[in-house]
Parts: structure tokens; C-alpha cells; sequence
């Protein structure tokens, strides 16, 4: 759900409006009737349950999923290590 306040009701109530983004809502603060700012929640961190937590893993499960080429530790081609390097 998107919750809408304007810019003083956003200083006054920013405890409670935090705690809302923190369970998942969006805020949008406006200023003179334009939309200025959002407040979102930060991408979800997965939590661990227990469940989760018991789960082993599977060695090799994505083997042949990634290939490592021959050139990967080559020295960069002269143009793209410029690219890097410059001062730009």
C-alpha cells in the first residue's frame, strides 16, 4: 500500500512513517502538491528459518552452468585498459 503525506506531516510523523516503510509500505512526500520524495523498503534480506538453516547443500549443482575461459587472467586489450585508467 502507498501512503501519500506532504512534507510536514512527513517531519512530524517520520518515527511512525520509518516503522511503516520498515513493514513493507511506501511513502510518497510531497511538496506543494508534486511528488518529491519515496520512502521504499530497502531489497528484502532473505531471513533464515529453521528449515532453511537445516537444508544442506549440493556440491556440483550447478556444474557446467559457468565455464571459466582460457584468457580470463589475459591483460586487458590496450584500449579498454585506457578506458580504465583515464581521467575522464
Amino acid at each position: 500500500m502507498t501512503i501519500y503525506v506532504n512534507l510536514q506531516e512527513a517531519e512530524q510523523k517520520f518515527p511512525q512513517l520509518f516503522s511503516q516503510v520498515l513493514q513493507g509500505e511506501e511513502i510518497i512526500i510531497s511538496v506543494e502538491g508534486q511528488e518529491k520524495a519515496r520512502l521504499i523498503p530497502s531489497s528484502p534480506t532473505p531471513k533464515i528459518t529453521s528449515d532453511k538453516a537445516s537444508e544442506k547443500r549440493i556440491p556440483g549443482i550447478d556444474q557446467g552452468r559457468f565455464f571459466v575461459p582460457d584468457d580470463f587472467d589475459d591483460p586487458l586489450p590496450t584500449e579498454l585498459l585506457q578506458a580504465f585508467e583515464s581521467e575522464t
